[in-house]
């Protein structure tokens, strides 16, 4: 009796095995793209609440470091595009050339932590956001665990590794605080992403992680996207992110051929030139040519179902 309940349990969980696969290649994902940014200031705690609010399954967060090692949430290397850096640390600068032209930089990696919380991350969109901080990646886990999964990028590793900071082991480090570095909180999940091959491999090499891992390509990388290239990425990664304007049904079927997720980026309301809408946008590269999942900055315009099967079974097409 003990070896057949041993028999029946092996089964039943080989089933779910095979259930859950097959929901997951069909399940279309969600990623808020800096949080719900197309509302809220990019990476800040209003940003990620919206998010999970408009129906987030995964929140994105760009990691930079600080001065005193400490992973943050923003996108950028420099703090003067989205805080009031200017203002607070009006000569804390670097000059450097660009264009031709001399420009100001306030690089977040030449301020503490404690200065950068000093900054009004949120009134350069709006007023109403006013003192919203730049978030510790450590506080952007805190407000999204157990309600969506955390879709970080490694920005900029070669950046911060010249300035003698090792991006890959505080991420770990601060993974393994949280009880986050293994996958084990189902509710959780985690996907990580970066455009650094090197940054990538180290994790799944040196790091040995297990969590899911997606390379990125800017709208020059075409050749990333070859046969060779997608065998070869294959080996670190088990999904690729490119530009939208990279993506077709072709490349989409290679990729997928390999066993590997395609989530093209960035899908945006204010960004539009072949759609009407970004729903309308975002439900032809998930429907129509078969992307796994969107980046958009507006996570309440993500398409609920495909039209053309709600049309077949002549149910109500409620779109967005």
């Amino acid at each position: 009796m003990k070896n057949l309940k041993i028999k029946f349990l092996s089964s039943s969980v080989l089933i779910f095995l095979i259930c859950f696969s097959a929901n997951a290649q069909t399940k279309k994902i969600l990623i808020a793209h800096r949080g719900a940014s197309a509302y809220a200031p990019e990476h800040t705690i209003a940003s990620y609440r919206l998010a999970i609010e408009q129906g987030a399954d995964y929140v994105e967060q760009d990691l930079a470091v600080t001065k005193d090692g400490v992973l943050i949430c923003l996108h950028d290397k420099t703090l003067e595009r989205t805080t009031n850096v200017e203002e607070v640390f009006p000569d804390r600068f670097r000059e450097e050339e660009k264009d031709g032209k001399k420009v100001k930089l306030w690089y977040a990696v030449d301020f503490t932590l404690t200065e950068i919380k000093k900054l009004d991350a949120g009134s350069w969109f709006n007023d109403k956001f006013k003192n919203e901080r730049v978030p510790t990646f450590a506080e952007a886990i805190k407000e999204i665990k157990t309600k969506a999964g955390i879709y970080p990028e490694l920005k900029d590793p070669e950046f911060y590794r010249a300035k003698g900071f090792d991006m890959e082991k505080l991420f770990i480090d601060e993974l393994k605080k949280q009880s986050l570095d293994k996958n084990q909180n189902m509710k959780t999940p985690v996907i990580v992403q970066s455009f650094s091959e090197t940054s990538l491999k180290r994790l799944a090499f040196e790091f040995k992680t297990k969590l899911l891992l997606v390379l990125l390509i800017d709208k020059d990388g075409k050749d990333l996207l070859t046969e060779d290239s997608i065998i070869k990425a294959k080996k670190f990664a088990s999904g690729l992110g490119p530009s939208k304007s990279l993506v077709t049904k072709e490349i989409v079927d290679r990729i997928h051929k390999h066993g590997m997720t395609i989530t093209p980026y960035t899908f945006r309301s204010n960004n539009l030139i072949l759609f009407k809408t970004v729903c309308e946008e975002m439900e032809h590269y998930l429907f129509k040519l078969g992307v796994d999942a969107v980046f958009t900055d507006n996570p309440d315009q993500f398409p609920k179902e495909n039209r053309l099967i709600l049309q077949k079974k002549k149910r109500k097409v409620l779109l967005c």
